[in-house]
């Protein structure tokens, strides 16, 4: 989890295991299939290159930036709800064939993501998924006791709010539309897209206050 600290080196880092062991089935699968390809003629290394370099570039800006604007454009909030895909390729995102859901922070509801099978995630608006959201710990309590692990997370919320966790599947994601701090009346998108963190989309955090901005 994200903040134990007993297992950081002197450094501040988390220890890692060399990955200097045998590759797995599907490491080998993929090597096999990419080379293949090239050979074939389909895809050249470039392309290949480039594609995992765009991959590879997305991070949760595009996410803060779509939050931001449904903070400022009641339309786009209200397209948003109604159909979260259509309104971030309006925004310019690909985000692909998926379904994607926008579920909102209210006064007296936390919405929180888990993907319990593996690590669906919407990467297209918010990058790479940090390691936490992949660990059977996280996928496993997020559903059991959402509660005690947004505690860890530094969110401790009211017993009165009730928590929803949605299970992302492989076609079907969700981004967390979180609260706007107050005080921000009179900031615009740009201003308030950098109070917007990863986790904050997530679930797992919430936004910057003006003031730690």
């Amino acid at each position: 989890m994200p903040h134990d600290h007993d297992h950081l080196s002197p450094s501040g880092h988390p220890y890692r295991q060399d990955n200097d062991a045998p590759l797995t089935y599907f490491q080998r699968m993929e090597i096999a299939v990419r080379e293949l390809l090239i050979e074939k003629g389909h895809l050249t290394p470039a392309e290949i290159a480039t594609q995992i370099d765009t991959m590879d570039a997305r991070s949760p800006a595009n996410g803060a930036a779509v939050v931001a604007r449904a903070w400022t454009d009641p339309a786009f909030k209200a397209r948003l709800m109604e159909n979260a895909g259509d309104a971030t390729r309006e925004m310019g995102f690909d985000i692909g064939p998926l379904h994607l859901v926008a579920v909102e922070n209210t006064a007296d509801t936390h919405n929180m993501i888990v993907c319990t099978l593996c690590s669906c995630y919407p990467r297209n608006l918010l990058g790479l998924p940090p390691d936490w959201y992949k660990t059977r710990a996280y996928r496993s309590r997020a559903v059991r006791e959402p509660r005690a692990v947004l505690r860890e997370f530094g969110v401790e919320l009211p017993e009165t709010t009730r928590i929803r966790v949605h299970d992302s599947t492989a076609d079907m994601r969700y981004i967390v539309l979180p609260a706007r701090p107050v005080g921000t009346d009179r900031m615009d998108s740009a201003a308030l897209a950098r109070l917007v963190t990863r986790d904050s989309m997530i679930g797992t955090g919430l936004p910057l206050s003006p003031e730690k901005a």
